[in-house]
């Protein structure tokens, strides 16, 4: 039998831990917290917030890993009501559709973007700079980036083609993500798999493979790497909690800037006590910018979506998160370019910034297969059981 150790309980190491014991492997996971779920834990309490916004994109591969397992549970859809009061801040005012010009760039007959062009001027001349600006600050819904115009034209396009898909691909597991944390936990519980919380790893174990499931600093101080970094964003978060009043936006993007703020009671009203409205925002700043900065232009946009907030307001939380929104690609870089899964000795990353391809938690999921592949000596799991 092989033995596996996972250090970190998130989403990564919940999947590592999951797939190397239904292989057959005798897994332990190492979490330094009191809880399992890093980044994709639910507060407790009245206000069921995430770390950050949070959606499930059901067009990776983990959507359909995580449903054969009955993983994913209840799911918390948009009402169409709901979903209609999507508005967007164009030129400094709130419109119910967007530029004309941004829609050029989600025809059909638009081809591949370049890797080596950033995104901004590879789309102006396709939409012009007007319709280029509004395309890439409407990514800011899955890129959290200040700058979404200089990263690479085909990771942003990917981003813009499946974030503005229709039927949408984000879905919301009711009761927010510690709900899928819990039915993972168990399950990995279930197949033998042993968790020790409140255990934190200085020094990597030497008698099994180890994946290091964790933020890439984290395992940049772990493992003594100073190779391993790469882009990501940073951003203010924004929690608050109002009370309801008919009018509301369901969410407000901001295509004058990079900003996204979404009321999530708005399809699921267990997030927030009855008669009020859970809001959150997560507005990315460039390196200059403080917390203070994202704040105002989340106050900008709740002016302008949520009329009278202030004098509505219950319950209020900001914070500003570092390198938590996964893998950014500059011109000329892809996901291959990223540090690898594979860090030589029996040492493996899982993670939303290492070598592996898809959006957001897609990353983590991936990486975390293959890892666990690797770890076991083979080239690749057996995806129809996966």
């Amino acid at each position: 039998m092989h033995r596996i150790t996972v250090i970190g309980g998130g989403f990564a190491g919940l999947t590592a831990a999951i797939t190397a014991a239904e292989a057959g492997a005798e897994v332990t996971v190492h979490e330094a917290h009191h809880t399992l779920g890093g980044r994709a834990r639910t507060a407790d309490g009245p206000y069921r917030t995430n770390d950050g916004p949070h959606a499930l994109y059901n067009g990776g591969p983990h959507w359909a890993w995580l449903r054969r397992r009955d993983l994913i549970g209840p799911l918390a859809p948009i009402p169409p009501l709901e979903a209609a009061r999507l508005r967007l801040r164009h030129r400094g005012a709130l419109r119910r559709t967007p530029p004309f010009a941004m829609l050029k760039l989600l025809r059909r007959g638009v081809g591949p973007a370049p890797v080596d062009t950033d995104f901004l001027t590879w789309a102006t001349g396709i939409a012009g700079e007007e319709g280029a600006r509004a395309a890439a600050h409407y990514c800011a819904v899955a890129l959290f980036h200040h700058d979404p115009g200089s990263l690479s034209a085909a990771f942003v396009q990917e981003r813009l083609r499946r974030a503005a898909k229709l039927p949408p691909e984000a879905h919301y597991p009711r009761g927010g993500w510690g709900g899928v944390v819990d039915r993972m936990a168990a399950l990995a519980w279930n197949l033998g798999v042993r968790m020790e919380t409140v255990s934190r790893v200085d020094t990597l174990p030497t008698d099994t493979p180890v994946i290091v499931a964790t933020s890439l600093d984290a395992a940049r101080r772990l493992l003594d790497d100073p190779s391993l970094t790469w882009p990501s964003g940073r951003t203010t978060l924004v929690d608050l909690a109002v009370r309801t009043r008919r009018g509301d936006a369901f969410a407000v993007s901001d295509l004058d800037a990079p900003g996204w703020i979404e009321r999530f009671t708005a399809q699921d009203r267990t997030l927030a006590p009855a008669g009020e409205q859970l809001i959150q925002g997560q507005l990315p700043l460039a390196p200059h910018e403080s917390k203070a900065d994202g704040t105002a232009r989340a106050e900008q946009l709740l002016d302008l979506g949520f009329p009278g907030w202030r004098e509505r307001l219950t319950w209020r939380r900001e914070a500003v998160a570092n390198g938590r929104t996964g893998a950014v690609d500059l011109p000329g870089t892809t996901w291959r370019d990223r540090p690898a899964v594979d860090r030589g000795d029996g040492v493996y990353l899982a993670g939303d910034q290492v070598a592996s391809p898809g959006l957001l938690s897609e990353v983590s999921f991936n990486s975390a297969l293959t890892a666990v592949s690797l770890a076991l000596g083979r080239r690749e799991l057996d995806l129809k059981r996966a």
